[in-house]
């Protein structure tokens, strides 16, 4: 199993930097990007009243995590379980990955793994399976959660990601087992259907290996909340289409956001503060 996935240590577009940290810059100082726009939209279309939306959710600086020992209860409290990806789904071997390590894209295109740096407080990633079933082939999945220092280190990992499929559009996971077509999509707050989450991310395409045969459909998907980042990956297996595929990682991506969301945001989203804040956090180890 290899489909968890991390970010890549290289260079990032300067103006895809600029449009995802922007958000989290603002996040950080406490304001709400997005919210002169809305109003002026509202103005633009004739209305006296805008249309109602609950409040978006912020991180509470007294609850995000500020040492690693605090981020690896959080990171537990809201990994997925294989109940979360549908009936029949089972641990895999190894369910849970070193959390001592993450991986990262090398300039190859070929992931690797290495130690934790310093803007991660905490990380794991758990690896199902789900057998044959209904003359459709067997699947591999994942869930991922890293708990960062700030929310812009989050928002690090989140352009970083983008720039993975534009610059490896094939990428080698391990002797035998690669990833080829991949295209990635941004949808921050508001935006599209992503109302859950400060930024959401989505990257799709094929998974191939030796041992499983020809390129399958392939998703993963990944989210942030503050300094929170999860994520979700699916490669299917025979006769599955990419639209279900799509689906699948919908329901434990929530569910994780949520929980994120329930363990770090504030009990009122209006409070005035500095939500996420950007400070680095303490380096204690518990």
């Amino acid at each position: 199993m290899a489909y968890g996935r991390r970010v890549r240590r290289r260079g990032v577009p300067a103006a895809l930097v600029a449009m995802l940290l922007a958000g989290a810059a603002a996040c950080d100082s406490g304001s709400e990007p997005g919210k002169k726009a809305t109003a002026s939209r509202s103005a633009t279309a004739g209305g006296d009243t805008a249309p109602t939306r609950a409040p978006r959710p912020e991180a509470d600086p007294e609850k995000v995590p500020r040492t690693a020992a605090q981020a690896r209860r959080l990171v537990q409290d809201v990994l997925a379980e294989p109940e979360h990806f549908g009936p029949g789904t089972v641990k895999a071997t190894p369910y849970e990955s070193d959390p001592a390590r993450w991986t990262v894209l090398a300039e190859d295109c070929a992931w690797r793994t290495e130690g934790l740096p310093e803007d991660v407080l905490a990380t794991r990633t758990r690896y199902f399976e789900i057998p044959a079933a209904g003359g459709k082939g067997a699947m591999e999945v994942s869930a991922t959660v890293t708990v960062h220092r700030t929310t812009l280190d989050a928002a690090w990992e989140q352009a970083r990601m983008l720039e993975e499929a534009v610059g490896c559009p094939e990428q080698t996971l391990r002797a035998g087992e690669r990833l080829t077509g991949l295209t990635s999509l941004a949808l921050a707050y508001g935006e599209g259907a992503n109302e859950t989450s400060d930024d959401a991310l989505s990257e799709r395409g094929e998974c191939v290996s030796d041992s499983r045969g020809r390129p399958y459909p392939y998703t993963w998907d990944q989210s942030t909340f503050g300094p929170v980042v999860v994520g979700v990956s699916v490669c299917a297996g025979e006769k599955t289409v990419a639209g279900d595929v799509a689906t699948m990682s919908v329901k434990p991506l929530v569910m994780m956001m949520q929980r994120a969301q329930d363990a770090i945001a504030r009990e009122d989203p209006g409070d005035a503060g500095d939500a996420g804040d950007g400070s680095p956090g303490t380096k204690e180890g518990d």
